[in-house]
């Protein structure tokens, strides 16, 4: 199941592993991506922590955590070719992935339906 926060990331839920990244429109407004820092393997964040840093053309931003966990992967693609995000933001572009410390924050999270809702009121 894959959900979605107000910040424009996306959660791809397998088992209690989450994937981690940014929407197609978070990626759009950003522009060209440049630079993409993610944490490091085994650091543990908490809801709404900072998570990655990604820098494009036009402005840095930060990508948060949408749900507690801990990290066991960073996208080291990212490192070589930040334009993954661009290419294939919600795809091979993902910034991380973590172990779920509480699956109940799920809930508090959108479905696609809700997030295109969402946007289309931006």
């Amino acid at each position: 199941m894959r959900y979605f926060t107000e910040d424009h990331e996306w959660i791809d839920v397998d088992g209690d592993v989450a994937t981690v990244g940014i929407t197609d429109y978070a990626q759009s407004q950003l522009g060209d991506i440049v630079f993409v820092e993610t944490l490091e393997e085994g650091k543990t964040v908490s809801k709404g922590d900072d998570a990655a840093v990604v820098e494009s053309v036009k402005a840095a931003s930060d990508v948060y955590a949408p749900v507690a966990g801990t990290v066991i992967e960073g996208n080291a693609a990212l490192a070589d070719n930040p334009a993954l995000v661009n290419e294939d933001p919600e795809g091979e572009g993902w910034f991380f992935k973590l172990t779920l410390a509480d699956a109940g924050e799920l809930d508090s999270l959108m479905d696609e339906t809700a997030y295109q809702d969402f946007v289309s009121k931006l």
